[in-house]
């Protein structure tokens, strides 16, 4: 035990007092914060974009529906054609031409006008002048309906069942989503972490077996407590630099919010959309307060002190089995460049947990998929944390099956942990030949 404590010391100082590590821990925050303020700042130029629009209304309807905005301005042009119409636009330089023909009927008016560009036109453009047409037909089709714009509100009025579960309390549609969202944010963190240190606990097993130090290491300690030192002295070192990370981040973009005025919600896509649309919006506040109340319930409902319990117990037990397979490749080759034929098998259980996490997670939490990922050992810390956010027991996850999941997790790393052990054991005096599986496959049964 007193040896293993040694190298898992000598694995965190060796990994914290290292150069790039210390400029990595300290630059990476400043890089992340630095690219958000560049984000802020793109996005508030593009939306800066101004834009011109000419109008050649011929008919003797829309003359008031084209009105400026703060980034479109319309221009009426009169008693020109159409060609004449597009050459001054094209001399000008504005962005585009919209003709509306001369005709009695508005139909046939509406189904005539044409918007003319240099390039592909921008869907929010497009979409404010679909709008405004589709407002003004509206509007002509009630009349002919001898129907008025409070009954077709009516007749409109969208219906929406209400949802609620048995102890009385309301749901809410897309709740699952939110939840899903917010525990694949965690089994994302533990995806990257694992590819992240596991990388560093390949490396530095890379570097001992070349430099051979490891031959004068091996004779004073075994090799289990050997590998079990990098792993968890290495782990020790991540979280320390993770921790930085999150609490330097936090305050820079704090600072920067304040200092740079930035509004978070201008980068939001859906800030500027077409006026219709906003028009739709708006005229429902009452409905949206509602719902942003109870998503706002459902986000303060959700079991915060579990879900983090268990992100600590799948990322511990997660990045130990992970981790002692990387120290397993890390020793049996004697480069990094022979790793590539034995890393992605590797991640690729954890890129399938989080892309057939999110869709079996989205639809139904409950399902075969779902639970059948959430059980696998390579693939429940992140699949089965996206599932947490739910709930343990009535309605959540059933806690057989989060009891299952962390024993197979148990069983899974003791046995990677010994088969790794044993290909670190072998693997760690080999030199100068590429193994194949089939060579690892023989050291197993050493």
């Amino acid at each position: 035990m007193n040896k293993l404590l040694l190298i898992i010391k000598r694995e965190y100082l060796a990994k914290v007092r290292n150069k790039s590590f210390v400029v990595m821990t300290f630059l990476t925050p400043i890089l992340m914060v630095g690219m958000f303020l560049l984000v802020a700042y793109l996005a508030n130029m593009n939306d800066n974009d101004k834009r011109t629009i000419v109008v050649l209304n011929e008919s003797h309807y829309f003359s008031t529906d084209f009105l400026s905005t703060e980034n479109t301005s319309y221009v009426n042009f009169k008693d020109l054609s159409l060609q004449q119409a597009k050459d001054s636009v094209m001399s000008l330089e504005y962005y585009g031409l919209l003709h509306i023909p001369n005709h009695e009927d508005l139909e046939k008016v509406a189904s005539t006008a044409s918007f003319y560009t240099t390039d592909s036109p921008n869907a929010g453009v497009l979409n404010t002048i679909e709008s405004i047409f589709e407002s003004r037909l509206r509007a002509h089709r009630l009349l002919n309906m001898e129907l008025s714009a409070e009954d077709f509100s009516i007749l409109e009025q969208p219906f929406e069942v209400h949802t609620a579960n048995f102890i009385g309390e309301e749901n809410v549609k897309g709740a699952n989503i939110m939840k899903a969202f917010i525990g694949g944010g965690f089994g994302y963190l533990i995806m990257m972490f694992i590819i992240i240190y596991g990388g560093f606990v390949m490396r530095s097993v890379i570097e001992e077996k070349t430099s051979r130090i490891i031959e004068v290491i091996i004779s004073s300690v075994k090799p289990f407590q050997l590998m079990m030192g990098k792993i968890i002295g290495t782990s020790f070192a991540g979280i320390t630099q993770f921790i930085i990370w999150v609490i330097s981040a936090s305050i820079l973009l704090t600072v920067a919010v304040f200092v740079f005025n930035i509004d978070v919600a201008s980068l939001g896509v859906t800030s500027k959309v077409a006026s219709g649309s906003i028009k739709e919006m708006s005229s429902l506040p009452v409905a949206m307060d509602e719902n942003m109340i109870l998503y706002i319930k459902e986000f303060v409902n959700i079991p915060w002190a579990s879900l983090i319990v268990f992100f600590i117990v799948y990322f511990i037990l997660g990045y130990l089995i992970y981790s002692s397979i990387y120290a397993a490749i890390g020793a049996a080759v004697d480069n990094e460049t022979d790793t590539q034929q034995f890393i992605f098998p590797v991640i690729l259980p954890l890129m399938l947990a989080v892309y057939v996490g999110f869709f079996s997670v989205f639809e139904n939490p409950h399902g075969p998929v779902a639970v059948g990922f959430s059980l696998f050992p390579l693939t429940s810390p992140i699949v089965m944390l996206m599932r947490l956010p739910n709930g343990i027991g009535e309605g959540g996850v059933p806690l057989w099956q989060l009891v299952t999941s962390v024993f197979f997790l148990i069983v899974a790393f003791i046995g990677i942990v010994w088969l790794a052990a044993k290909i670190y054991r072998v693997g760690i005096l080999m030199y100068g030949k590429k193994p194949t599986y089939k060579e690892l496959f023989k050291w197993l049964r050493y």
